[in-house]
């Protein structure tokens, strides 16, 4: 199969393979990542062929980039990594695919719709000895890394308190693809509406700030603000998570007058308030509130599919927030979270496997 990225890089490129067209982000890797001289796209599935047609005639991919089954596409084009751009309930299929033919993934969050599916797609993941990696966007906000850095720094103190905002006005509102939307606002493939959608930010980053400590509890409440549009699935969610001395509280929302992803730490001797992908407001002991712009993040920790070569081919690290590790965590969260608000009370930590 010819490849389709550009130039020459200094080593070879990454085999990579798209699983998937009904996530609308895959627009936005095709749009950004074609021409990379780091990957090179040995196949496409999706059992669609419609849908591979539409994606084929918007960015001018070859016809022979399609496979109508994952497993055809694995055996054929003998990638090293997959990206998975599915429904969140197909996720677990995939990965127990992609473990059986030891090509590694990373997936668009969250990481599965339950954290029984969670905890199978690690034990293939240990069974195919490959790496498994979550990507979020916020993952690659520098301000996030910067009020990462002040609290492992120690400069805030003890962390005591973490808002998390995350949301836009609903997928329908803003024109989200037909395929997309489909999936979002049906509970068995997406676990449910901005709860999963958008809580699953917030779990992820409180998981990384706290160092990978679960919660003790989850309590949350959903709501259907707009039934007409979302009959099936929350649109609102707000999601408390206990810790020993500190709480965690994520608004998750498709109810937000305009998009935002932002991030409060509340430490003993002062604060960091993420400010969109680069700014921070901070305050310390014996300061005045500063605005400051967050460095910017160096490789390969600086982009997914750098991420994704540096661990699979320089031995790097997984960052913590696209970690197989934080995403268990954070799939118990949701998954309590889901419990909690049918149930109307606190679900404690740990789950019963």
């Amino acid at each position: 199969m010819a490849s389709i990225s550009a130039g020459q890089p200094a080593v070879p490129p990454l085999r990579i393979a798209v699983v998937g067209l009904v996530h609308g982000h895959v627009e936005g890797f095709f749009r950004h990542n074609l021409h990379r001289a780091d990957i090179e796209i040995v196949g496409i599935t999706d059992p669609s062929q419609t849908l591979f047609a539409r994606y084929a005639k918007q960015f001018n991919l070859d016809p022979r980039l399609y496979y109508a089954n994952l497993d055809d596409l694995l055996d054929k084009t003998h990638p090293q990594a997959v990206l998975v751009y599915t429904s969140t309930y197909d996720h677990r299929a995939v990965i127990e695919s992609c473990a059986r033919h030891g090509v590694h993934v990373m997936m668009e969050k969250p990481l599965a719709v339950s954290y029984a599916d969670a905890q199978a797609v690690a034990a293939a993941a240990e069974r195919g000895h490959i790496q498994v990696l979550v990507n979020y966007e916020t993952t690659w906000y520098p301000s996030n890394h910067g009020a990462y850095d002040l609290v492992r720094d120690g400069a805030l103190g003890e962390i005591r308190k973490i808002v998390v905002h995350d949301g836009h006005r609903g997928p329908k509102e803003i024109g989200v693809q037909p395929e997309f939307l489909s999936w979002l606002t049906d509970p068995q493939l997406n676990g449910a509406g901005a709860l999963f959608d958008f809580g699953c930010y917030g779990a992820d980053l409180a998981t990384w700030l706290m160092n990978g400590q679960p919660p003790e509890s989850v309590t949350a409440v959903t709501q259907t603000t707009k039934p007409g549009i979302y009959p099936k699935v929350d649109d609102e969610a707000v999601i408390v998570l206990k810790y020993p001395k500190a709480v965690a509280i994520i608004q998750a929302s498709w109810n937000w007058p305009f998009d935002r992803k932002d991030l409060e730490v509340y430490g003993q001797r002062g604060y960091v308030i993420t400010i969109a992908r680069d700014g921070l407001r901070l305050r310390r002991p014996g300061e005045q509130e500063q605005e400051v712009r967050a460095k910017d993040l160096a490789a390969p920790y600086d982009d997914p599919l750098t991420e994704l070569r540096g661990v699979l081919l320089s031995g790097a690290k997984a960052d913590g927030l696209t970690s197989l590790e934080t995403n268990l965590v954070t799939m118990e969260i949701l998954d309590a979270a889901r419990t909690s608000a049918a149930a109307g009370r606190s679900i404690p930590l740990p789950l019963k496997k």
